[in-house]
């Protein structure tokens, strides 16, 4: 037993001076891109499955806003958003950046989804966001 033990140590010994010799940058910006899709036009996916639930029963619909309102929104929202990033505030929740160009027409669908993510965010994370409105969510 003792003989066991002894080889297990000289076998994690190497192994942990192995890892602190090789040091890597763990830091990686991760951003969020618009991209086009098969049919030409701009989304963006969310993987966070209760954000559709969201957008279908709690947001206020598509036809409530206007894309001019939504585009003048969206470029204050990712100011601020990435700001957040960058200064590292809110680390737990915001984990990347937007790359969004307000003068690229991205149409109101993409305008208001974007839109839409910054609403549950501060749904779901009572994250403060100057700009969104306590009227674009019902509950």
């Amino acid at each position: 037993m003792k003989n066991f033990f002894v080889l297990i140590v000289l076998i994690i010994i190497p192994l942990k001076l192995f890892a602190q010799n090789n040091p890597t940058n763990n830091k990686q910006d991760y951003v969020i891109k618009a991209e086009k899709n098969d049919d030409g036009e701009w989304d963006l996916i969310v993987i966070d499955t209760e954000f559709y639930y969201f957008i279908n029963s709690i947001a206020r619909p598509i036809n409530y806003y206007q894309e001019s309102y939504l585009k003048s929104r969206n470029a204050s929202l990712v100011n601020i958003w990435n700001s957040y990033y960058r200064t590292g505030k809110y680390r737990d929740i915001i984990e990347s950046l937007i790359d969004y160009n307000p003068k690229e027409n991205y149409g109101i669908k993409f305008e208001y989804k974007l839109y839409q993510i910054f609403v549950y965010v501060h749904w779901k994370y009572k994250l403060r966001l100057n700009g969104i409105q306590s009227s674009d969510v019902f509950g």
